[in-house]
């Protein structure tokens, strides 16, 4: 059936907003309330947390909080940027908490967890971008749950290489930083970012330390074409990112950037298929994917054996 255009008096009403794109099948998830997932928020609550997860309105989080698994936001919840795509709230953040870090590590102590994602908003407020306060939590998570993997997800800290060289220091087990977008599209949907800064990033930190694996995730459904996904996962191969993740965009709310298309499975797998054969070492591709998606088996992949 074809969509009709919205009349007013007959006429076709300019400006008016398309159609909203029914969701496929394959974009359909069960709505979060499992014991496993009331007692994390619970927790979360308690000790005055962040997670990404809900901040962004991420589609997995009932199978994520189900099996004890969360993506902490630290810095507070309010972004200095405003990227097109994203539901975190933009605006002033409050003072950095210094305690912060302390609660992070109790909260992975308690849930028991073998391997947590530790994220942040951007602060580019704070000299250092907030790399010190990744730094703390590592350290005190690392108190306190010695046995327990940690990722983080870090912004580009506005290219400065010694805030990069203070989260590496603090030896994480994976360093994330999201590409997110391909180049053409960059100004539009991360204003405040850089396509190649982010690529730089990823080299310095891969140079800087090897036994450190990179990792690194793409949206797509923003307007992008097949082979500009192409080439952006080819960039991140050149800077020896090893793990990729790929997901399909959902529009947070009329406010945000427009969704172009849902991407179908198969394109997902032919993506997959693509990355392989560039080397990189673990990658998760498809419709629900989100960077901390399947974290641990990510990590998992790379482990010695």
């Amino acid at each position: 059936m074809t969509a009709t255009v919205p009349l007013l008096r007959g006429r076709p009403v300019r400006g008016a907003p398309p159609p909203r794109k029914p969701k496929p099948p394959w974009l359909r998830v069960q709505a979060p309330g499992s014991p496993g997932y009331r007692r994390l928020k619970q927790l979360v609550q308690s000790l005055k947390l962040h997670t990404v997860c809900e901040e962004a309105n991420c589609p997995n989080i009932g199978e994520c909080w189900d099996r004890g698994t969360a993506t902490f936001m630290i810095l507070g919840d309010v972004c200095t940027r405003s990227c097109g795509y994203c539901n975190v709230v933009h605006g002033r953040p409050q003072p950095v908490d210094p305690n912060e870090p302390e609660r992070v590590g109790r909260a992975v102590a308690l849930l028991k967890l073998a391997h947590v994602v530790i994220t942040s908003v951007d602060r580019d407020d704070l000299p250092d971008s907030g790399a010190s306060a990744f730094a703390a939590t590592l350290r005190a998570t690392r108190r306190a749950r010695p046995a327990c993997r940690i990722e983080v997800l870090i912004p580009d800290f506005r290219g400065q290489e010694r805030a990069l060289q203070t989260v590496l220091e603090a030896k994480p087990n994976v360093l994330n930083h999201n590409i997110e977008t391909v180049r053409r599209l960059y100004r539009t949907a991360r204003p405040a970012g850089r396509y190649d800064r982010a690529l730089e990033l990823l080299l310095r930190a891969a140079r800087s330390a090897p036994e450190i694996p990179t990792k690194s995730g793409l949206m797509v459904g923003l307007g992008e074409t097949m082979d500009e996904v192409r080439e952006t996962i080819a960039d991140l191969r050149q800077q020896d990112c090893r793990i990729l993740t790929v997901g399909q965009y959902l529009r947070p709310s009329p406010a945000h950037l427009p969704l172009t298309r849902y991407y179908e499975p198969r394109e997902f797998a032919e993506i997959e298929c693509f990355a392989r054969a560039l080397g990189f070492l673990h990658v998760e591709s498809g419709p629900l994917v989100r960077s901390s998606y399947h974290a641990h088996e990510q990590a998992d992949a790379l482990a010695p054996r």
